[in-house]
């Protein structure tokens, strides 16, 4: 199944696409893609619902994230060898793991903000995991029965506050418009093989990035097992998985984003993003 969120920013409500790729509004039946709702149970009773009864949602209105007010938005750092090698560092033994704000969260489609005192914005394509059962320090095998889909996300990384202020990665990756996530959360089911799927984004229509998930040093089950060592994880959080390379970072020269320019990125079967930088 594939949902989405349809309307103005803060006023989205539940859609999801019927078999003819039709959005169908869903909220007479969940209130919204939210902690509350996401769960297996939901996602039980929405595919016993024959989607084409409901009413028919405008494919010009606007789409919003996929989920709304996650408990955590995390996410993991050199997860592919080809990724890591571009920017000089050496493939991580365990995965590297930091946070985004939960407030950097956008709209597929929605404009991304770079300030007055950004000077050297990057893209980032890469696979979005969405939990949808509670869980705790739990093994490999188990990690698959606790996801409860995926999503497409561009982990927009400012890099001077990343990597040249002193501390943490978190202040080059949670500014407000940071964290494009959708357009679709897809069910697992409708995901044959997550460790092959392909990543690509343009910039201004040239291709910058090209990758597929097989490539990742730590995939997905062994991420959720992982994670779930050092913290509780809860339905709707999400967890960004890396980058394949391509990044304007580890570009000679570098390339950077300026206000106007045009992002388009995709991951099989997780739809597409289509952004533009504008000015704070």
């Amino acid at each position: 199944m594939k949902l989405l969120r349809i309307g103005e920013k803060g006023k989205e409500k539940p859609a999801a696409l019927d078999k003819d790729g039709k959005i169908r509004d869903i909220s007479s039946h969940i209130k919204d893609l939210n902690p509350h709702h996401l769960n297996f149970e939901t996602i039980k009773k929405l595919n016993e619902i024959n989607l084409e009864t409901l009413p028919e949602v405008s494919n010009s209105e606007r789409i919003g994230s996929c989920i709304s007010k996650p408990g955590k938005f995390i996410a993991i750092g050199l997860n592919y060898s080809d990724h890591a090698a571009e920017t000089g560092a050496q493939a991580p033994s365990e995965p590297i793991v930091f946070m985004k704000a939960t407030s950097s969260i956008n709209g597929p489609n929605d404009d991304i903000e770079i300030s007055k005192d950004s000077k050297k914005l990057d893209w980032e394509v890469e696979l979005g995991i969405v939990i949808g059962k509670n869980l705790k320090n739990i093994s490999e095998k188990e990690a698959e029965d606790h996801i409860l889909g995926y999503c497409l996300v561009n982990d927009i990384s400012e890099r001077e506050w990343q990597i040249e202020k002193l501390g943490q990665w978190v202040k080059g990756k949670s500014h407000d418009t940071f964290g494009p996530i959708g357009p679709y959360l897809v069910t697992k089911e409708d995901i044959l093989d997550v460790n092959n799927l392909n990543l690509s984004l343009d910039v201004n229509g040239k291709r910058m990035q090209t990758g597929n998930s097989k490539t990742m040093i730590f995939n997905v089950n062994y991420i959720v097992s992982y994670l779930s060592k050092f913290m509780s994880l809860q339905a709707g959080d999400i967890i960004t998985t890396g980058t394949p390379p391509g990044v304007g970072m580890g570009m000679k020269p570098q390339v950077f984003l300026r206000a106007g320019d045009k992002i388009r990125l995709s991951i099989d079967n997780l739809g597409e993003q289509n952004s533009k930088v504008v000015l704070e």
